[in-house]
């Protein structure tokens, strides 16, 4: 089925202006379209190579340079959720790309619901703009998407402060670090943890959080916080 909004959609907010119409077409096309319609023969999956690609360089770049006290483990873990698929495809429902898709009969009825065709997309459209201008444009728009979906992530959890916290410890000390419920607050749907972090009995640090993970993880960040001063 044609689809409900122009291409051009994504590109204008960066003033780019296309060489060849034909490459944008084809990252929007699905196999069930091209296997159905004439004269479009192609669908995404060569561009979509090529867009992960481009993407994998660019959140390399990005994260290495926002984070530089992160460690290699921390920006490959913050990089992965950068890339991921749900991640591009709540990216790609926001900028409409399953509205603009050329979809078969048979795909048209669940437009917009499947993450992995989205993503696919999302990586295709940057393939795209790198077959037809170059890297420099491709990352422009790929740095501006990466940088939208990296403002939902939550950074305390991906910086580690559990595994930093243990090795100052270990540093010193074989004695484990413990991590102790102190109590819950609100409905099962909507729980607050409260943790602390002690070690050979004395607490070092006390967090909360909307999980047991990132309350031991806010425990952990104030115990690092107090051993820094």
């Amino acid at each position: 089925m044609e689809p409900k909004i122009s291409y051009n959609k994504l590109l204008s907010p960066f003033h780019i202006k296309v060489k060849n119409e034909l490459y944008y077409i084809e990252a929007l096309t699905h196999s069930s379209y091209a296997n159905e319609s004439l004269p479009i023969t192609k669908d995404y999956q060569k561009l979509e190579f090529v867009g992960d690609a481009v993407f994998q360089l660019v959140s390399a770049e990005l994260v290495y340079k926002k984070y530089p006290q992160m460690h290699e483990g921390e920006l490959t873990k913050l990089r992965s959720k950068l890339v991921r698929t749900e991640s591009f495809a709540k990216l790609g429902r926001e900028l409409h790309i399953h509205e603009m898709m050329y979809l078969g009969h048979g795909e048209e009825k669940d437009r917009g619901k499947k993450d992995k065709i989205i993503e696919d997309v999302v990586e295709a459209f940057i393939g795209a703009i790198f077959v037809d201008l170059g890297y420099t444009k491709a990352r422009i728009v790929a740095k501006n998407w990466l940088n939208r979906i990296l403002k939902e992530i939550d950074k305390e959890d991906v910086e580690d402060y559990k595994s930093q916290l243990q090795e100052l410890i270990q540093s010193d000390s074989r004695e484990p670090l413990r991590y102790v419920l102190l109590h819950t607050e609100g409905k099962d749907n909507n729980k607050i943890f409260y943790y602390k972090v002690t070690h050979d009995g004395i607490t070092l640090g006390e967090g909360q959080g909307k999980s047991k993970k990132q309350a031991e993880q806010h425990a952990a960040k104030a115990a690092l916080s107090k051993l820094a001063k």
